[in-house]
């Protein structure tokens, strides 16, 4: 973009009132209002929540059930699962914005806004099954629909913003190993 150009959109975010610029991920300069920054932090929010309430039934299993539990020698160090799923919530509630902001009256919006409601749904719910029931027979059924849940979301988001889907690739792939986890923790501790 040369300078010119790059002079000219910013003189007509400037005329249409704009108090900021976003790049949405596919390119383009599109403006960026103080409500979007409310809805960011909203959609942020809401991901992180999620995390708090599968940490409900996380937290108090760590030390005791899943201490005992034999584990493969790939399993992560029980300290890494915090930061991941921090990032990991964070980079969905982005993602999550991004959609919602380029689908505005798009027909595909409420197809990938309950595509998005199912994953997180079963993100909890593989929580309260592995974790919460102590099963991970059930967390392993619960995880591998949640994985195609998740498969699908990117796909949906990725249509509607090239930079919504690749911000769930992280997710995607961590979901992938957890998956793996998880079985590993089924057939050692039958």
């Amino acid at each position: 973009m040369g300078e010119n150009s790059l002079n000219e959109t910013l003189k007509s975010i400037q005329e249409r009132g704009a108090k900021g610029v976003s790049v949405l991920g596919d390119g383009h300069v599109d403006a960026f209002k103080a409500r979007d920054v409310l809805s960011l932090l909203a959609t942020i929010f809401v991901c992180e929540l999620a995390g708090v309430v599968g940490s409900i039934f996380t937290t108090p299993a760590i030390p005791t059930w899943y201490a005992s539990l034999k584990k493969p020698s790939f399993n992560p160090p029980s300290w890494v699962f915090a930061p991941v799923w921090l990032t990991l919530y964070a980079l969905m509630g982005i993602s999550l914005f991004m959609v919602w902001r380029k689908s505005l009256g798009r027909p595909e919006a409420k197809k990938a806004k309950g595509l998005f409601g199912v994953q997180l749904a079963l993100n909890v719910l593989w929580s309260v099954t592995f974790f919460g029931m102590q099963s991970p027979l059930y967390g392993f059924f619960v995880i591998v629909l949640l994985w195609v849940a998740v498969l699908a979301t990117m796909v949906v988001f990725y249509r509607i913003s090239k930079g919504a889907g690749i911000l769930l690739l992280p997710y995607f792939l961590w979901g992938s190993f957890a998956s793996v986890l998880n079985l590993s923790i089924l057939i050692l501790n039958p």
